[in-house]
């Protein structure tokens, strides 16, 4: 089973790893930094390095039955099993997806406690997010306003976002660890946690910025409506 070291270090930005597979251009890792693919965000990419060759990371995804996390390459590599080699993680992308995630947790989390709204899908890519909430209020579009302006007030004030991790039970304790409808954390006995100092606590396994200052304004692209509990906004962070 691949480390995910990006569990631990949402920065760590080079690693060394052992190649566990190579078929084609796919390639396993004892160890990675790369995010897969999924967790309502796109996966990393960058490149493996080996002896004096790049390869480039198109694709990153996790192997549901293994646990494993596959690298899609751009072309099938000439290092074998056994060897080691450097990933370095396309930094500007992933902070990028860091930085909209956080303020993705900083909106559900103003929602959910002030219209008792969940989160009923969503995705982050490197360029913008886009959320869909079970809001049913007739003037939701002016409510998601006021909930951005509230977020970047979030934002300016430089919050603490702390990761850790705890066991299962002890977690469904917190009233709203959880802020997606009908989506429960995997059945494991150990969750991530994710907390933005007096804002949000929520399960969850991806990247996230240390501080809200780092990730500057908030920007409502457009708000639609999809039907019946589902409200539809797209948002981005200043570059």
């Amino acid at each position: 089973m691949t480390k995910a070291l990006y569990l631990y270090d949402s920065y760590l930005k080079e690693f060394e790893a052992k190649v566990l597979k190579v078929e084609e251009n796919k390639v396993i890792l004892d160890q990675t930094a790369f995010y897969p693919w999924g967790g309502g965000l796109d996966n990393d990419k960058g490149k493996l390095i080996w002896k004096d060759k790049e390869y480039d990371v198109v694709d990153v995804r996790k192997d549901q039955e293994s646990n494993n996390i596959i690298h899609f390459l751009s072309e099938t590599p000439d290092f074998n099993e056994g060897e080691k080699v450097i990933g370095i993680i396309d930094w500007n992308r992933r902070y990028r997806i860091m930085r909209m995630h956080t303020a993705a947790h900083i909106i559900s989390a103003i929602l959910y406690n002030n219209y008792n709204v969940l989160i009923t899908g969503g995705h982050i890519t490197e360029e913008y997010a886009k959320d869909d909430f079970n809001i049913e209020h007739d003037n939701w579009k002016e409510i998601i306003e006021d909930v951005i302006k509230k977020a970047n007030k979030i934002v300016e004030e430089a919050r603490q976002v702390k990761i850790y991790f705890m066991p299962r039970e002890e977690a469904f304790k917190i009233p709203g660890i959880v802020k997606l409808a009908n989506k429960l954390p995997p059945a494991i006995n150990e969750l991530r946690i994710v907390e933005i100092e007096g804002v949000d606590i929520q399960a969850d396994g991806g990247p996230h910025v240390k501080n809200t200052k780092e990730i500057g304004e908030i920007i409502l692209i457009k708000a639609e409506n999809k039907g019946k509990n589902r409200k539809r906004i797209y948002y981005t962070v200043k570059p």
